[in-house]
């Protein structure tokens, strides 16, 4: 430990298990043995004097104070990779930018759009990571984010990209032939983790009786995943009508009873309100409200 700061290996080796629950683990991301992390743990507690973790046997359980200093330690960490990541790209491609994105947007929506961004800002950088839950900037890595609410998170400025509109009920054609002769209810149903009574409220909508049947069906954290369960035949999802209306047009989904559920979320784009926007960020909330103008429409193009 050189001035109070304890190594960043050993840093990195408690970050890595308190977010993994495991030694193993945490040594399987690391590319080191379980006794290297173990060690660089507990050598760790034995300097700071503060225990970290809890052993019963092969698991750990983190300590009331291992919790707090592993959710400090985890920013910290991030801000260095970010620090890092925006030095190299700096000083080998020009300007750079690191937002947070829900995956289902960001690849059907944001993605295939980026090379029209990059043929116009050729030096600056766009990398993209993984949230779905929302955050605090001030404890994240991220110059922005792209995500779904009711509202623009608070002391945040930015954009709103386009409503979310409706919910529809989709699914194969012949499970939809299915459920105009037998019901709804005789339909395995997609439910989503984020969207616990999305069908409540749509057989709410419709005045149909909401079944136990209806509400045992499997979850999905994503909807690209309840998109493919649907596509497999597994069921009837509840999806965005942007992710299903290429392919109701095509006929290869149909809807197998009712009507949409009105939604009142949006997605947003936005940033620390506290922070002088840099020209990377000012130059792409400039593009993606360039491409919401233009594309006429609330919601954008399926795919």
């Amino acid at each position: 430990m050189r001035h109070g700061i304890p190594n960043l290996g050993a840093l990195q080796a408690f970050e890595a298990t308190a977010r993994l629950g495991s030694f193993s683990r945490a040594a399987e991301e690391l590319a080191l043995t379980h006794s290297a992390i173990y060690r660089q743990v507990a050598g760790l507690e034995e300097r700071l004097g503060v225990q970290l973790f809890t052993r019963v046997r092969r698991r750990v359980a983190l300590t009331e104070a291992g919790a707090e200093y592993a959710a400090r330690v985890r920013h910290h960490l991030e801000q260095l990779e970010k620090d890092t990541f925006g030095l190299v790209s700096r000083a080998g491609m020009g300007r750079s930018l690191h937002i947070a994105v829900l995956p289902t947007l960001a690849t059907t929506w944001l993605i295939p759009r980026l090379p029209e961004f990059r043929a116009r800002h050729g030096d600056i950088s766009v990398s993209l990571s993984i949230r779905t839950l929302p955050f605090q900037f001030s404890d994240h890595p991220f110059d922005a984010a792209l995500y779904h609410d009711r509202q623009m998170w608070p002391h945040t400025a930015g954009i709103k990209l386009f409503d979310e509109g409706e919910l529809l009920p989709v699914c194969l054609p012949e499970l939809a032939r299915r459920a105009r002769k037998e019901g709804m209810a005789a339909l395995t149903h997609l439910h989503m983790i984020s969207r616990p009574d999305a069908w409540r409220l749509w057989y709410q909508r419709h005045g149909m009786e909401y079944l136990p049947s209806v509400s045992a069906g499997p979850r999905y954290e994503l909807f690209t995943m309840t998109m493919a369960a649907v596509r497999a035949g597994l069921g009837v999802g509840l999806v965005p009508r942007f992710l299903a209306q290429g392919e109701l047009a095509a006929g290869r989904l149909r809807i197998p009873a009712g009507a949409g559920l009105a939604v009142p979320e949006a997605y947003y784009f936005s940033y620390p309100d506290n922070i002088e926007r840099s020209g990377a960020l000012a130059a792409f909330e400039t593009w993606l409200a360039g491409l919401v103008k233009a594309s006429g429409d609330p919601a954008p193009p399926g795919g």
